[in-house]
């Protein structure tokens, strides 16, 4: 069964992303519909896949990490308005059966990301 994941770094601090929120759309019609939200936990992941099974369609998707905020609550001093606020990351998932882990590293001043396994 497939599955998609998620997991987040802060690499400005050196830690997990904990605590950061989540947001996962599907884009059906030309629309980004929310599927799922989550808070990624101590180890800078969800508490589970963000779709498997049934749920884990071939599609567009979009995951949106609330950087801003997340470097807010940690204090970080940030510029008005940020480099960075939310990170959007825009992707397809053809083989439903497949693992999609889709890793965000992010820093107040860069990102980057990548099909992981």
């Amino acid at each position: 069964m497939g599955r998609l994941t998620t997991h987040v770094l802060d690499t400005a601090a050196g830690v997990p992303g904990a605590g950061m929120r989540i947001a996962l759309y599907r884009a059906i019609a030309g629309e980004h519909r929310i599927v799922a939200e989550v808070i990624a936990g101590a180890d800078g992941r969800s508490a589970g896949p963000l779709l498997d099974g049934v749920a884990l369609t071939p599609g567009r998707y979009r995951l949106v990490f609330a950087a801003g905020e997340y470097f807010r609550a940690r204090g970080v001093a940030l510029a008005e308005p940020p480099f960075v606020e939310d990170v959007v990351i825009d992707f397809g998932i053809a083989d439903a059966n497949a693992h999609y882990h889709v890793p965000l590293l992010v820093s107040p001043w860069s990102y980057a990301t990548y099909r992981g396994s």
